[in-house]
């Protein structure tokens, strides 16, 4: 019905048993969109928590999650519940069922699930409360059941209330009655707590309470309108805001006796979705659904026991589970020891923003101090807001250090979504000069949300809640369509991603293209290039302990693992592919450098580094198109390859010569590289050598 968390083990030990049918209960949470998505009747809008307001819907799956076989049956029945009540399960559908807890009080519920194997069963128990209200909020003193009779005197409930108090959520509904012009009571469903999604309860919600005291929403918003409810309805105050219980579930059976069974805590987006996800204005939880972000990754590999007990990069749950990276932005450690895949939790909202608010924009979570350095140690201070996404979205490793090590395999390599090193134009394996970089990073104050994150004007269903926003997408491929808004400041309209076309032919294939085709093209010549060398393929096994191949083999996976086809940093993908397809032998010519200014003669320039081992670069400069030719010699004059031989405009150049591209092992020695060019019209010739000289 809806993207879900996995809940599948393997279905065979490597020994060959398969493993029997195992049932679980899943608490589903049903969003007002999802109403109206699944064609529910019921009216009722449920977070998915286990704690919930007596009266409402509480919705249950069935999963096996034992093995892949289908469930052929799936029963709900009640173990207990409360004295009085007359609850009974109703079927949506085969795996779906639905109760309305009419007594507060525990609902112990068992499901029996039956497969082409047999038959297993589980239980689960369901706590329906009443709503009690925050307390002490806006100067009113809390009294009993109030929340925060008892949590006032814990250090760490009064951080989160006070920074709760002051946060957008808190707020809300005391700004809208001021300020808001169209405010109306369908808006009060999600500004206030227990406040009934379209069912009318008497559970001791907002509108109950309202009710009690004979407060009434006259359809006006004024300056004075708070001060008036706060001074007249005093007992409203505590209810007139999102609180604890919006997000934790009513509080009444907690506070007798205060059992936390009684109370709940997720990091579910399921329960950001009963106020998020009412398109088409609030559509955040429908642009989440459409990320890769709400697809839960999961790897047998999360569980490192106590090694992933530590922050570092190496740690896979800090950017794979949404308690993990809530950890890890606290400076605290996730102990994965005998994690399961049903432990696991997509990166949710609440990973990302705390619900209790902060000082950052959006209340984004904090970023420990340190945690902003690539994996090759270069620390980065750009980014902003977009630091965020940076925390995960980078390699593990240090090219320097993981290169040389390791046997090759098909999860050897840089970690997959390695933007950060892209856009910082680090990282990669050196092949000569250092790497030349677009201005991408310093031309955008938060990076990855000034892209990505820019909304679209499209209020329809074609490409709304598909591209940018929390969606993070810049293209939807059902339409066709491209999210090129965050380029219009610097570039200029552009229709789409294609209209982006590079200055000239990088990938040498006699078409000056788009920037995309332009890297597809050098990401396949780099491909060729490696082993098995001519075809389009990679035996892993062949690059084996050949330095040069395995720098190369990095490198193709940084530029292919960004994923934006060079978008993210045009200058620097180009020069990283160009450079290590000639540093392995590849057929590129020269490299084309864009100066500030036209030369006005020809020059050869000294190569650098010099010595060098493996690879130098050489530099010159065409005043005007003319025949280029530039040939490596021997001390004994011996030719040992000509590295350019073509046509060029005007400009300055740079090639690139390696020990290696020369089909050869060279050895140590002195070396010559001598330039011959010709203007077209024969108006002027130049020719010049040099020394170089490879020290092993």
């Amino acid at each position: 019905m809806r993207k879900k968390i996995l809940l599948f083990v393997s279905l065979m030990l490597f020994c060959g048993i398969t493993f029997a049918q195992t049932a679980k209960i899943v608490t589903e949470a049903v969003s007002p969109h999802q109403l109206e998505e699944y064609g529910l009747q019921t009216n009722s809008v449920s977070t998915g928590l286990d704690v919930v307001a007596n009266g409402t819907n509480v919705y249950l799956s069935a999963h096996n999650i034992g093995n892949s076989q289908a469930i052929t049956s799936a029963v709900f029945t009640f173990v207990s519940k409360p004295a009085g009540s007359a609850a009974a399960f109703e079927t949506i559908n085969d795996t779906w069922s639905t109760f309305i807890p009419d007594a507060k009080g525990a609902y112990t519920v068992k499901l029996t699930i039956t497969t082409s194997a047999g038959t297993d069963d589980t239980t689960k128990t369901i706590y329906a409360s009443d709503w009690v209200g925050v307390g002490n909020f806006n100067g009113v003193t809390a009294t009993y059941p109030n929340c925060m009779v008892c949590h006032q005197y814990t250090p760490k409930f009064i951080d989160i209330f006070d920074r709760w108090k002051v946060s957008g959520h808190a707020n809300i509904f005391n700004e809208q009655i001021r300020t808001s012009t169209h405010y109306s009571t369908s808006c009060m469903k999600c500004h206030t707590i227990g406040y009934d999604h379209n069912l009318e309860v008497d559970n001791n919600g907002f509108d109950d309470v309202a009710e009690s005291l004979g407060w009434v929403w006259d359809g006006h918003s004024n300056p004075g309108k708070w001060d008036t409810l706060v001074t007249e309805y005093p007992g409203l105050v505590n209810f007139a805001t999102i609180g604890c219980e919006n997000c934790h579930g009513p509080g009444s059976e907690h506070t007798m006796g205060g059992n936390t069974a009684k109370i709940d805590i997720t990091l579910d987006a399921g329960v950001c979705a009963q106020c998020h996800d009412e398109p088409w204005r609030h559509n955040i939880y429908r642009m989440f659904e459409n990320s890769v972000h709400s697809e839960a990754i999961w790897s047998n590999s999360f569980s490192q026991g106590s090694s992933s007990q530590n922050n570092s990069l190496s740690n896979c749950i800090r950017c794979h589970d949404a308690k993990g990276y809530v950890n890890f932005t606290k400076g605290m450690t996730t102990n994965t020891t005998g994690m399961v895949e049903a432990d696991h939790t997509a990166i949710t909202c609440q990973a990302c923003h705390d619900p209790h608010g902060n000082d950052n924009v959006a209340s984004l979570r904090y970023i420990p101090a340190g945690s902003d350095t690539l994996g090759n140690g270069y620390q980065y201070t750009l980014g902003g807001t977009g630091k965020v996404c940076m925390n995960c979205h980078k390699a593990r490793r240090d090219n320097g250090t993981y290169v040389p090590s390791g046997s090759i395999s098909s999860h050897w390599g840089p970690h997959h979504s390695v933007q950060s090193d892209v856009l910082m134009a680090e990282n990669a394996a050196q092949f000569g000069s250092p790497y030349l970089s677009s201005p991408h990073k310093f031309a955008l104050e938060n990076l990855c949300v000034d892209c990505h994150m820019v909304a679209t004007v499209d209020t329809g269903n074609v490409n709304r809640d598909k591209v940018g926003g929390h969606s993070w997408a810049l293209s939807n491929e059902a339409t066709g369509y491209d999210h090129t808004v965050g380029c219009v400041k610097c570039h200029g309209q552009r229709e789409d991603f294609e209209a982006f076309i590079a200055r000239i032919d990088y990938d040498e294939d006699g078409q000056v293209e788009p920037i995309r085709e332009e890297i597809e093209g050098l990401t396949t010549l780099l491909r060729v290039t490696l082993p098995p060398r001519g075809i389009d393929s990679l035996n892993l096994p062949a690059i084996g302990d050949s330095m040069e191949f395995r720098k190369a083999y990095w490198n193709y996976q940084l530029i292919a693992y960004d994923g934006s086809g060079g978008m993210h940093n045009a200058m620097f993908a180009v020069d990283v592919l160009r450079k290590t397809i000639q540093g392995i032998g590849g057929p590129l010519t020269s490299i084309r450098v864009e100066d500030a200014e036209t030369p006005e003669s020809f020059a050869l320039l000294q190569n650098y580094p010099n010595p060098f081992n493996p690879s130098t670069t050489i530099r010159y400069s065409v005043p005007f198109e003319s025949k280029v030719k530039i040939v490596i010699y021997s001390l004994t004059g011996e030719m040992v390859r000509e590295i350019v031989n073509r046509v060029q405009s005007t400009g300055t150049y740079e090639t690139l010569f390696s020990t290696y591209s020369a089909g050869k092992e060279l050895s140590s020695g002195v070396y010559f590289y001598s330039i011959e060019a010709k203007a077209l019209d024969g108006s002027k010739t130049f020719r010049e050598t040099k020394k170089m000289i490879l020290m092993k």
